[in-house]
């Protein structure tokens, strides 16, 4: 029987770069796949369909909803965010890992409902950083602007529960360290004692044959 995969969610406020890490982190890592959101915002320059998101009307988002085929959503300002059940299973049931990029609250709602799922939280250098990266979108007017920047304050008190912190204060640095991560726990025991008990004929693990191995 295939092993299913494992999920990694990636969370910080806007504009911090999670979007290009992940993209570098899939570039460098062999059998990683990638749960596109879906939203009921309209593109932005340069976003792609089913690349980027999946891009519906709202009506369209909220039949999902009525239908349970999120398992997260959420309302970002005025746009429907979510992350679809099927997106998932797609990848995970094929043995596939996936990263996602998702607000703090669906990695509340993912957590909950996969327990064994890993929480990364990207974290700018330092909020003027953040300021100054948000600026050169130059998608705002200062009114919307500001409000995103305050909302994004909020959001990184979310890092307090969060798995891994990693901070993007050099985008290399940033990717290696998500790389990381993602390496380690697919080297966790649960993952590979299967395995291992196969190859090794292993036996479970009590206190009488751990003596033994002991010896």
């Amino acid at each position: 029987m295939k092993e299913s995969g494992s999920i990694f969610v990636v969370s910080g406020p806007s504009g911090v770069g999670k979007s290009t890490i992940i993209r570098h982190v899939r570039e460098i890592i062999p059998m990683l796949g990638y749960s596109v959101s879906h939203t009921s915002r309209k593109p932005r320059g340069g976003e792609v369909e089913g690349l980027d998101y999946h891009f519906v009307d709202r009506d369209t988002f909220t039949s999902m909803i009525e239908k349970g085929e999120f398992v997260e959503w959420a309302v970002v300002y005025t746009d429907y965010y979510g992350t679809s059940v099927s997106g998932i299973d797609a990848s995970t049931s094929q043995g596939l890992d996936v990263i996602m990029d998702v607000d703090v609250r669906g990695a509340r709602n993912i957590k909950s409902r996969f327990e064994e799922s890993t929480l990364i939280y990207i974290l700018p250098p330092s909020m003027g950083e953040l300021e100054k990266r948000l600026k050169t979108r130059g998608t705002e007017e200062e009114g919307p602007f500001q409000r995103r920047l305050g909302k994004a304050l909020k959001e990184i008190r979310n890092c307090l529960w969060y798995d891994y912190i990693v901070f993007n204060d050099e985008l290399t640095g940033a990717v290696e360290e998500v790389r990381s991560v993602i390496i380690a726990e697919r080297c966790r025991r649960r993952r590979r004692l299967p395995k291992a008990r196969e190859l090794f004929d292993l036996e479970e693990f009590t206190a009488e044959n751990a003596k033994h191995a002991e010896k």
